[in-house]
């Protein structure tokens, strides 16, 4: 979810659910020894519960980082072993490092060493030629031995050559009987399965054999579908009963970020997908793409009044 779940998306997901884990978007290891600390890790209070996912194959390197971030006091720190990018695999991480487990073992050892918060990992169900069956089983069992508790799990296998990432979300086969037999075979591990999960039923499905739900890009483009009602899984009420009480209470954040210098865009763009399937929710989305560079409350006023009937 790289350029997607920054600081004003996780904001606006967390007004939705008070529950939801919520991840920010996958930062390198060299990123936050090397660059701008602040804007990397730094996130508001409201977020939690939120992690930080890391991405890195060298030990060291996420060792350091891992206790850089320590201080921004994040409940979670993931190392992304799954996501299938030409940014990632040219960094030698992501779903390349299925291929060496031992190597993933030693990289998280490193970052327990330093982390006052559990470390977890995110993996595909295997890369290429492998043989999922075989190979997904064998690395929990490694993950497990490095003292890892936690792993979700995408669904299906990543082609690092020959496939897109957005190829490798949708072509690969999903194959959730092997995540499912996976929660059977390490009763210990907190298991999530990910990949291909578009709707609550379908999380509500799934928690019958796994621990936890990971969704994505569900959540980001139907996030009322996902998360305005995702507080039910926990018997809580949702914090709002129809989109656009949603819509009017981020209102008071646009207003401080455009008084802060901030361009309305930056946080209505990951509210595009709020009326999703509902009355003027093509209007919604027209204007604030038009209006969102120089918008102005007034333009975000425009936008609510086509969905507010």
């Amino acid at each position: 979810m790289m350029d997607w779940t920054d600081r004003a998306c996780r904001g606006f997901h967390r007004l939705l659910s008070r529950r939801a884990l919520l991840y920010t978007e996958m930062v390198t290891a060299p990123a936050v020894i090397h660059g701008d600390r602040a804007r990397l890790l730094d996130h508001h209070a409201a977020e939690h519960p939120v992690a930080l996912q890391l991405g890195g194959s060298d030990p060291a390197e996420l060792r350091e980082a891992t206790r850089i971030a320590a201080d921004w006091g994040y409940d979670e720190i993931n190392l992304n072993v799954g996501c299938p990018s030409d940014r990632v695999q040219s960094g030698c991480f992501g779903a390349v490092l299925m291929k060496t487990p031992g190597l993933v073992a030693d990289c998280v050892g490193a970052m327990q060493a330093v982390s006052p918060v559990a470390v977890t990992v995110k993996c595909r169900i295997g890369v290429d030629e492998q043989e999922p069956a075989e190979v997904l089983p064998a690395f929990l069992e490694t993950l497990a031995a490095a003292g890892v508790r936690r792993v979700t799990i995408h669904a299906r296998k990543a082609w690092l050559q020959g496939l897109s990432p957005r190829e490798n979300r949708e072509i690969p086969p999903l194959d959730y009987p092997l995540v499912h037999a996976m929660k059977a075979a390490f009763p210990s591990l907190h298991l999530s399965v990910n990949g291909g999960i578009g709707s609550l039923q379908a999380a509500e499905a799934h928690l019958g054999a796994m621990d936890g739900v990971m969704i994505g890009r569900a959540a980001y483009h139907e996030p009322w579908n996902i998360l305005g009602a995702a507080d039910r899984l926990w018997g809580d009420e949702p914090p709002f009963a129809e989109p656009v009480e949603a819509a009017l209470a981020m209102r008071e954040l646009i207003a401080r970020h455009i008084g802060a210098g901030g361009r309305m865009h930056q946080i209505t763009r990951h509210m595009l997908g709020l009326f999703h399937g509902r009355p003027g929710a093509r209007a919604w989305k027209r204007i604030l793409s038009e209006r969102g560079a120089t918008g102005t409350l007034e333009d975000y006023g425009v936008a609510l009044a086509a969905v507010s009937g």
